[in-house]
């Protein structure tokens, strides 16, 4: 399975790929879609759609995770993040992709193992668990760990699927 992670942002996009095989994960690519503040609002999402289909077409994906957005203090910031969530959202929709959706704290579970994981942490724990990876900045590498968290919600769903099934049979 191909699982694509992607990290909301209107300024920086950060993408991640992984391959996983069993409990097995490889890196397969990570990056950052830039949009300039320079540009208008549309110009903006424009460009992130376009730079997120190339990831798509390129890596081909099987599967694809989103973090949630939480609600800040400031109201216009939060509604600017949204909109750049709903490309990450469409994207993958338009391809036919199922989408995992999770919040921050629920990623930095499954990868650091507490939910109040800081940035460095996060980083750490996927170069230790990716290894050799070069990350393309902080974006990517929380990406990353959105791939890696919906790695491990998809196994357990797998694991947990094949138990009904043999207790059904």
């Amino acid at each position: 399975m191909r699982v694509l992670g992607i990290d909301p942002g209107l300024r920086n996009m950060g993408w991640g790929v992984i391959e996983v095989h069993g409990s097995r994960i490889t890196h397969v690519a990570n990056g950052v879609c830039n949009s300039l503040a320079t540009d208008d609002l549309g110009t903006r999402l424009a460009s992130l759609h376009a730079q997120l289909t190339h990831v798509l077409i390129t890596y081909a994906p099987d599967t694809a995770a989103v973090e949630q957005t939480f609600v800040n203090k400031d109201g216009a910031g939060t509604l600017k993040l949204g909109q750049a969530r709903g490309i990450a959202m469409l994207v993958p929709a338009q391809a036919g992709l199922s989408i995992g959706e999770y919040y921050p704290n629920a990623i930095k579970k499954a990868v650091v193992g507490v939910g109040h994981a800081d940035k460095k942490q996060i980083d750490h724990m996927v170069r230790l668990q990716l290894p050799g990876v070069k990350l393309a900045g902080p974006d990517a590498a929380d990406a990353l760990a959105i791939a890696i968290c919906h790695a491990h919600h998809a196994q357990s769903a797998g694991r947990l699927a094949d138990a009904l099934a043999r207790a059904s049979a």
